[in-house]
């Protein structure tokens, strides 16, 4: 049987438990948070006096730091991308309205809240040039990504289960750093959303620990060529009226270190999380190139500690047309 044979047979097999996944990673649409739920009613006698104290807490906030929360809510809204990947994923049949579809789907339809609820609430801050930020999420939807995994589920899963933990600590650390400036809506707002993030990131983990067992050299190859290449973010073609695709994103990219929301350190310390879930140092039966493999990968956080220790951030100088100034 080829490697492509062996995958389809092993993405069957981690079928068989998908609603097994589905009730235990994704939650019930009628007991959900939706995004009214965190935002101002509109119909409410204080509706106005709530969207002035958003305003106003919106327009204290450090630049650096709104400007990663406008970006990651330009990521969230280009949302069509991801789950047009998710289902070109070999192994996924779309004419089968359960299984891998009902996974994919029931995990977009989680996700699509975090957009629409970042936007309602950009929108509401009176901080924002929302024509802008909408011209820069339409960019990124048309232009796509190239994460390089390919329709190959292994690659595939290690991508998201990297990402998924990447997005939880971003939002997370918006909602950390709001808390402390007395911003507790969007403290809230960016918790609920890490908080599914998670949830996300456990579950991908939990396939890819699955294929583990049915797949190891397969497997491991596969992540060994994910972190050769580097986990690029979703967001990396990212741009604004009159850039080239991705020519915005290592501006965007920078404003998050500064802010402290999503730093070189977090990479590394994803990835060592990955490799301790994954349980690759007593991972068996693996062949040579395998070993190897599994040795690149146990290395790696060390190597990219070093560099990281070399590496400097920019200053601030770039300006973003999403934002009033």
């Amino acid at each position: 049987m080829n490697t492509a044979a062996i995958r389809r047979e092993v993405m069957q097999t981690l079928e068989k438990s998908m609603k097994a996944w589905t009730d235990k990673y994704l939650r019930p649409i009628e007991d959900n948070w939706q995004p009214a739920d965190l935002l101002p009613e509109s119909t409410s006698d204080t509706f106005f006096d709530e969207v002035k104290e958003i305003q106003a807490l919106c327009g204290e906030m450090e630049h650096d730091l709104f400007i990663t929360l406008i970006g990651d809510t330009i990521t969230e809204e280009a949302l069509p991308t991801y789950e047009s990947w998710l289902m070109g994923m070999s192994g996924v049949d779309q004419g089968n309205p359960i299984g891998w579809t009902q996974w994919v789907r029931s995990w977009t339809a989680e996700e699509n809240r975090h957009g629409d609820l970042l936007n309602q609430y950009l929108y509401l801050s009176g901080r924002v040039d929302m024509r802008q930020m909408q011209v820069s999420t339409q960019y990124l939807i048309a232009d796509g990504f190239d994460i390089q995994t390919g329709n190959d589920p292994y690659r595939n899963f290690v991508y998201t289960s990297f990402q998924e933990l990447a997005t939880n600590i971003s939002h997370r650390r918006v909602a950390s750093l709001s808390k402390k400036t007395g911003n507790h809506r969007l403290a809230k707002i960016c918790g609920v959303i890490a908080a599914d993030e998670a949830r996300h990131a456990s579950a991908y983990s939990a396939f890819v620990k699955d294929i583990f067992k049915l797949d190891p050299i397969e497997m491991m190859l596969a992540f060994e060529d994910m972190m050769r290449k580097k986990i690029v973010m979703p967001a990396h073609f990212m741009r604004q009226s009159g850039q080239k695709p991705g020519e915005l994103y290592a501006d965007f990219s920078d404003a998050a270190q500064r802010a402290g929301v999503y730093t070189t350190h977090d990479y590394i310390d994803i990835l060592s999380d990955l490799l301790k879930d994954w349980n690759l140092e007593n991972l068996r039966g693996l062949n040579d190139k395998a070993e190897r493999a599994r040795d690149y990968l146990l290395n790696l956080p060390g190597r990219l500690q070093r560099i990281a220790e070399r590496i400097t951030i920019a200053e601030a100088s770039f300006q973003f047309n999403w934002i009033k100034y």
